[in-house]
Parts: structure tokens; sequence; C-alpha cells
């Protein structure tokens, strides 16, 4: 996996997981992803900060009142945590802990709160130059807040109302009737922008739902459910550093299913189907949590161990519970057999290819030897093969 990629967290509090709720029956995957991207990137925060740090600067050094001087603390106050916040978290996300997501969600509307009450300052102060200047900040603010923030359209309503409600306050308070207009335009905008981001976050969430549909589907075996060989490369790729080749612990279970050929012909390819999503089913249960288990086509599937498993007695297990007499619909027992050849992840062989390789010979031997049975592969294993290959009585098999 790549340690690289940036991974946020999910909010915890009540009122982060309000702001940043987008949907019903949405994945977690795809509620990462879109925190994901409202923490940006540095420029793009920039451009914001120096936005509003700015126009409340040059105000203050206008108006040196307590007012002006209030508005720029807390702008220079507020985006600097935010700046911290955000250097910290994608850090963080580079290092799979914590990102601080509440902390920096609440602190995006308290942003927006800032901006606000500039505005409503600067339409007190009777400077109708102060006041143009403060509602453009205002109204740039919004702009950027539905460009980047659409992902979460709550966060997104709560922080327009915030930034640009004041203007309405402030058009009232000014005693000037035609800032009253603004008193139709501020809610029409609200409600339109509101209702914008909702749409594309829609249009978003949809589409991801599709991308990643897509790539479960391009990852797994449709009949069984299980991984396919592109699926079963990529999460031995994905697993953490020394997982899927530590040293002889890592192990590879190849299976042929015996017998599976006789029932599919002579019953059809609906029994035979229904008895390969039976023994997928079966495998997912021996093999254990954190195992990957994958379909290679035909009646060939794969099981990666974790690596404090036994394999062997694994195989043992395998052999055993696949000769059990599986059930399809009409309640017939269909009986076969299974062969596995076994290959260790090790210094020599720690990609998937030459593991594969070692345990299909592994398995031709196996059926060589008999069938329903296993043989482990390599030369540390082979005395021992040798002298504890099981071989179990087939029953109802066909050769």
């Amino acid at each position: 996996m790549d340690h690289q990629t940036e991974v946020f967290t999910l909010p915890r509090g009540r009122a982060a997981t309000w702001l940043l709720h987008a949907g019903a029956d949405i994945p977690r995957a795809i509620r990462v992803a879109l925190v994901g991207s409202l923490f940006g990137t540095l420029p793009i925060f920039a451009g914001g900060v120096l936005n509003t740090i700015a126009v409340a600067w040059v105000l203050d050094r206008r108006h040196p009142a307590t007012a002006f001087h209030v508005w720029l603390a807390l702008e220079v106050a507020v985006c600097l945590v935010r700046l911290i916040v955000l250097i910290v978290a994608r850090r963080r996300a580079r290092q799979r802990k914590s990102t601080l997501t509440d902390t920096y969600v609440l602190l995006a509307p308290l942003w927006g709160a800032t901006v606000g009450y500039g505005a409503l300052v600067s339409v007190l102060s009777g400077d109708w130059i102060a006041a143009t200047l403060s509602f453009l900040s205002a109204a740039a603010m919004v702009g950027g807040i539905c460009f980047r923030n659409f992902g979460a359209p709550r966060l997104v309503a709560v922080m327009i109302f915030l930034s640009l409600g004041p203007c309405c306050l402030g058009a009232v308070l000014a005693g000037e009737p035609t800032l009253w207009l603004t008193l139709l335009q501020i809610p029409f905008y609200l409600f339109a922008m509101s209702a914008a981001a909702f749409r594309l976050n829609g249009m978003l969430v949809s589409t991801m739902k599709a991308e990643q549909e897509n790539d479960r589907r391009a990852r797994h075996d449709e009949l069984t459910g299980l991984l396919n060989r592109a699926g079963l490369f990529q999460a031995v790729r994905s697993r953490a550093p020394g997982h899927a080749c530590d040293s002889a612990r890592t192990a590879l279970l190849y299976l042929d299913l015996d017998g599976f050929k006789a029932i599919n012909d002579a019953q059809g390819h609906e029994i035979g189907d229904t008895l390969l999503a039976l023994v997928a089913r079966r495998l997912r249960h021996l093999s254990g949590e954190g195992s990957l288990v994958a379909r290679l086509g035909g009646d060939e599937f794969v099981i990666v161990t974790q690596p404090q498993a036994d394999p062997l007695a694994l195989a043992d297990v395998v052999v055993r519970e696949l000769a059990k007499p599986f059930h399809a619909d009409d309640d017939v027992p269909l009986r076969i057999g299974v062969s596995i050849g076994i290959a260790m992840f090790d210094h020599h062989h720690d990609e998937l290819d030459g593991v594969l390789r070692d345990a299909d010979n592994a398995l031709y031997e196996a059926k060589r030897a008999g069938k329903s049975r296993w043989v482990a592969a390599g030369e540390r294993e082979a005395e021992h093969a040798q002298a504890q290959a099981r071989a179990i009585k087939p029953v109802g098999l066909v050769a």
C-alpha cells in the first residue's frame, strides 16, 4: 500500500457529523473520500486566507476602531489555527492517524462568521467603500465555499448563512433603503447556492458509487463473490509491507476441486454454479478472518493465509470439510473432493506470480499422487510433505 496516500478520519462529534452528512446509505469509503476533499491543498487554502485577511487589514487601517481591530484579530487567529490544523491533519493522514476532522470542520463555520462580522461592521460604519469591499469579500468566499465543499452540502449552507447573513442585518440597521434589496438577494442566493451544493453532492456520490461498484466487479468473481485473479493480485500488493511475504509464515493454498467436472456435465451448469457458490461459502468460513480467498476460474481457488495461520493444518481442514456433501436447492447431496498445492512466501518468492507457480506445481503433484490430499512445495517442506502429506479416501469421485 502506498503510505503517502492521505486518509482522513470521519468526524466523531455530533456537530461535525451533522455538518458533514452527505445523504443516507453512503458507504464508508465514499464518506472518507468526501471528508478528504474538504481539506483541499495549501495553495487553495492560502488563496482564501489572503483574501479575507487582506480585506480585514486594509479596512482596519482605514478605520482604526475597536470593531475593526476585533475583526482583524479574529481573521488572523482563525486562519492561523485552521492552517496549523490543516498541516497537522495532512501529516497525520499520511501516517494513518486521527486527522482532527472535528476541529477542522468546526473552524470552517467560525471562519464564515468572522467574514460575516466584518461585513456587518463595515456597513454599519457608514463607509460605502468599506461596505462594498467587505461584501465583495464575503461573496468571493461563498464562491470558494461552494467550489470546494459541495461534498458536505450542509456545511456549505451554514457557511453561506454565517458569511452573508450579517449583510442582511447590516442592511436593515444601516438606515439606507437601497440596501434593503439585499433582503431579497441574499436569501435567494443562499437558497440557490445551497441547492446547487446538494445537487452537485448527489451527482458526486452517485458517480463515486458507480465507480466503486465497477471497481468491485473488476476485482471480484461474479458467481461466488470471491476475489478474482486481478483482485487477488491487488489485495496481496495492498497488504502492509512484510505481511504478505513474511518469511515461512504466510502461505498460498492452490485448490482444484476433484470430481466437479463430472457433476457439472451430468447435472448441468446451473447445479455446477450452485456447487461453486457453496464451495466458496465454505472456504470463506474455513479460511478465517483476514485471509484472502479467490476463485481463479473454473473450479480453481486460492487461499492466502494470515501469517499466524498454520497452512498445513488449514489444508487438512479444507480437504476434510470439502469432502463432506453439499446440498443444492433440491437437497440432492453433491460430493466432491479437493487437491491442494501449498507454497510459502519467503525471500526467494515474495511475489505472487512465483508463489502461484510453486503452488501450481505442488498441486500437480497432489493430483498425480491420487487427489484429495495436499502437497507442500519448496525444499524446506519437501521432507515434511513426503512424510506427512495427508491422503483422504475419495468419496464418490470420478478420476
